[in-house]
């Protein structure tokens, strides 16, 4: 039986992969932080194009340079990018993106700094993204369905709230929409620990909750258990958390998890800035609690919108995906509201419900695949962190 949800639509922009994109953006791509000049000096010269500058991209080495590569063409690929020009201090490097970003269809093309210098690359490559733009601007957008969409989310600045409302919001939100066939990712490794045995459970079968057991304990082994004082300390929770009433990272994880809602499960779990490949369904990334970090990553992996529950208030964007911020803390609806794009501080006064609260997430959802720029967008936060593993070579 059809739900009321089996027939929303949106307005979106269909590539040529079949991928559906809510933003059109023309993407000035630095290969590494020395390209990063020439990149945003292209981006001046012509209106209309993104520079998306950096800090890493050189002496990179093993699982930590094809996290890079990843992230790199994972960001150009995205749906929410029309075209891509890509600059780095070498061809071949260049080149090994620019041809993953061709898979999609989309136009794409690389210039290399070396036996060019800065001015003649900023020249060829400015005429390029100029042709870029024409060709972005004539894309017309269609009606899909909202089935279409690939929908990603993290919490950050998370209190006691947040496990109540805004994270709740968001899971009611996946039960509806997981069902019509959406594609869902949620991640933060490190904050589920203490709750890591729900986390378990909630995989589809035995044998992906084995796999996501081993990812979360590798991180524990590698990570925590090498470095720790005492806890995650300084770390998780942040002191933002513990101003919010959040005391430990097990009450933090619990509340984490709320975001997964009451029936999804999630069918397989992904490296960091990794496509899913496994069919329509919820999925788990192994990514950094970081804020800016995880929306990275996770638009890398081509999720081209993100769901945003924060308690005391965070501020994040994205450059290419549009981040929607949910509250349910009365405080920071009077004191940061410029930043919250869906309000539900009335599930605490007992004036909504976690239903109607979902409803009015998805409600923002198609209004900011419409076209509706998110608080952050008006706001003009765009920031993109690269995910590092390694120190470089």
């Amino acid at each position: 039986m059809a739900s009321k949800y089996s027939n929303m639509t949106i307005r979106a922009y269909r590539r040529d992969n079949g991928r559906v994109g809510v933003r059109n953006h023309v993407v000035i791509l630095p290969v590494d932080d020395i390209s990063n000049a020439a990149c945003e000096a292209v981006a001046n010269n012509i209106k209309g194009t993104l520079a998306l500058p950096h800090a890493y991209g050189r002496l990179q080495f093993g699982e930590d340079l094809d996290l890079h590569f990843r992230t790199m063409i994972g960001t150009g690929a995205n749906p929410n990018v029309a075209a891509v020009v890509v600059i780095g201090i070498e061809p071949g490097w260049t080149k090994r993106i620019v041809d993953g970003i061709a898979a999609t269809g989309k136009p794409v093309a690389g210039f290399s700094i070396e036996q060019n210098g800065d001015l003649k690359t900023i020249m060829d490559a400015s005429r390029t993204a100029k042709e870029f733009v024409h060709y972005a601007t004539e894309l017309q957008r269609e009606e899909c369905s909202i089935s279409d969409l690939w929908v990603s989310t993290k919490c950050g600045e998370s209190d006691t709230t947040t496990g109540l409302g805004s994270c709740p919001t968001v899971g009611n939100m996946y039960d509806k929409l997981l069902p019509e066939g959406i594609y869902g990712c949620f991640g933060e490794t490190s904050e589920i620990t203490g709750a890591e045995h729900i986390a378990k459970a909630r995989a589809i079968n035995p044998e992906v909750g084995e796999r996501w057991y081993a990812m979360w304990k590798a991180y524990q082994t590698s990570v925590i258990e090498q470095f720790k004082t005492n806890d995650l300390s300084e770390s998780q929770p942040t002191r933002g958390n513990i101003e919010g009433g959040l005391t430990t990272i097990e009450e933090k994880a619990l509340g984490n998890l709320e975001k997964i809602g009451r029936t999804s499960k999630y069918i397989d779990i992904l490296e960091p800035a990794e496509a899913p490949r496994s069919g329509k369904g919820l999925y788990f990334m192994d990514s950094s609690s970081a804020a800016a970090e995880c929306v990275t990553l996770m638009a890398a992996g081509g999720f081209v919108i993100h769901t945003f529950p924060t308690g005391q208030g965070n501020v994040v964007g994205n450059p290419i995906v549009p981040v929607i911020k949910i509250t349910a803390n009365p405080r920071t609806v009077r004191t940061m509201g410029e930043h919250v794009d869906v309000d539900v501080s009335g599930i605490l006064r007992r004036e909504m419900t976690i239903d109607e609260a979902g409803d009015a997430l998805i409600d923002m959802i198609v209004r900011t695949a419409n076209g509706r720029n998110t608080a952050a967008e008006a706001l003009g936060h765009r920031e993109f962190v690269m995910t590092k593993l390694y120190r470089s070579a």
